[in-house]
């Protein structure tokens, strides 16, 4: 990673909970005008309602249930071109989406994968928790064989789009319908879990996991995008057409 030159800040968007379908529609629409440079490097901070996701392998076996019954459990299904295997976003769950020109920050994927763990693995220490790296074949972050944090990219042509999942204490039962991120036989877990101590706001931990997301890759400061654009982008992106 490179830790000199210039001044670098992240720009980060707290969205709250936001329906799949607008976010993907929203990182398209950032991807382009941040491979255009008409925007920083930016990351968006928000929650999802009740929704599984498949990665471009299309991995449908790993949905224990039929699709037809997901209306019936309060949740969507996404088919999307992020790597990894079927995974769960829903309340209560920290999600980050970077935005980010892997050129710029001199990262390869492999290494801006593992800094999205590393992002996760600092936070979960705040509250006494040893997080590990899942490695090249159980990627995302664990505790002991339990799993806390579940990693999605896309990169296109060097520019980062999808990103993390970090459970801080969702319904774990959604969990049960799928094989999370087609690993069986682990659990899934949550901050709330296996956290000794009280639990600050979800806000708050969503707002350690930018700032640790920002130090991994070396940005000097964050800063926080105006509400009020936030609304107009997200209210554009809810009204336009996949």
């Amino acid at each position: 990673m490179s830790g000199g030159g210039a001044k670098r800040v992240l720009e980060a968007w707290k969205l709250g909970v936001v329906k799949y379908g607008d976010a993907l529609r929203l990182q398209e629409r950032l991807v382009a005008d941040r491979r255009a440079g008409r925007i920083p490097d930016l990351v968006l901070s928000l929650q999802h309602p009740p929704t599984y996701t498949l990665g471009k392998r299309r991995t449908d076996h790993n949905l224990l249930v039929p699709e037809s019954s997901l209306g019936g459990l309060g949740a969507e299904l996404h088919r999307t071109e992020r790597g990894g295997d079927v995974t769960f976003h829903g309340p209560r769950q920290a999600v980050l989406y970077p935005i980010l020109s892997l050129r710029d920050i001199g990262l390869g994927a492999r290494r801006y994968v593992e800094g999205l763990e590393s992002a996760m693995i600092e936070v979960a220490s705040l509250y006494g928790i040893k997080a590990r790296p899942g490695g090249a074949c159980e990627t995302g972050v664990w505790v002991g064989d339990r799993k806390i944090g579940a990693i999605g990219v896309r990169i296109s042509s060097g520019f980062t789009s999808h990103g993390l999942a970090f459970n801080i204490d969702p319904d774990l039962g959604y969990f049960k319908h799928i094989v999370p991120c087609g690993i069986a036989d682990k659990e899934v877990t949550s901050l709330r879990r296996e956290a000794a101590v009280e639990l600050p706001p979800d806000e708050v931990i969503h707002d350690q996991l930018v700032q640790s997301l920002a130090r991994t890759f070396y940005f000097s400061d964050v800063k926080l995008k105006d509400d009020s654009e936030c609304a107009e982008m997200m209210c554009s992106a809810a009204t336009s057409q996949s």
